[in-house]
């Protein structure tokens, strides 16, 4: 190899099932899950925070459960159903309910943590429908926010646990 001749890194196909979609991709073995989405895929809502797993911004859903994808190699996320936070929006382009809450409780300021948050809600009113407040705050205790006080946050989940219990009683 000559100094001119450009490092080339070994890949590997990859298949991952993102949001319903199959995406077949030839990426390193070290590539993050947070990157392939990212860069790979184009689906930039999955945001990059302290990239060590605490601040919960680049949280999906891997099989429903909340994920840090800054933690997973993309390789092995294969056989596995990931939602982003683009996946959580319903089919015909409306809001799913805890999209509805953040809107309707202004759960956001600059909004770089938001998807995070809005994936973590999605699992947990899911695991638990009708939360209290405190159980609201425990919810989202893995995620950070630097801008804002987590009040509207807590009530974003509240907002959300109702809004799906409507949904689901309609």
């Amino acid at each position: 190899m000559s100094m001119t001749d450009p490092i080339s890194e070994e890949t590997h196909p990859v298949r991952l099932r993102v949001n319903g979609i199959s995406y077949d991709i030839d990426i390193p073995p070290r590539r993050l899950l947070s990157d392939a989405l990212r860069h790979d895929i184009g689906l930039t809502g999955t945001h990059v925070g302290c990239e060590h797993g605490v601040c919960g911004a680049c949280t999906i859903l891997v099989d429903g459960k909340p994920t840090r994808a800054c933690l997973m190699f993309a390789i092995g996320a294969q056989d596995v159903e990931i939602t982003t936070v683009e996946g959580l929006t319903r089919q015909d382009g409306t809001l799913a309910p805890v999209q509805q809450a953040f809107k309707d409780c202004h759960g956001l300021q600059c909004g770089f943590c938001t998807p995070g948050f809005l994936t973590t809600i999605a699992a947990g009113i899911s695991d638990n429908p009708d939360p209290d407040q405190e159980q609201a705050r425990e919810m989202i205790a893995g995620n950070l926010c630097r801008c804002t006080g987590y009040q509207n946050i807590v009530a974003s989940v509240l907002r959300a646990a109702e809004l799906q219990r409507e949904e689901d009683a309609s």
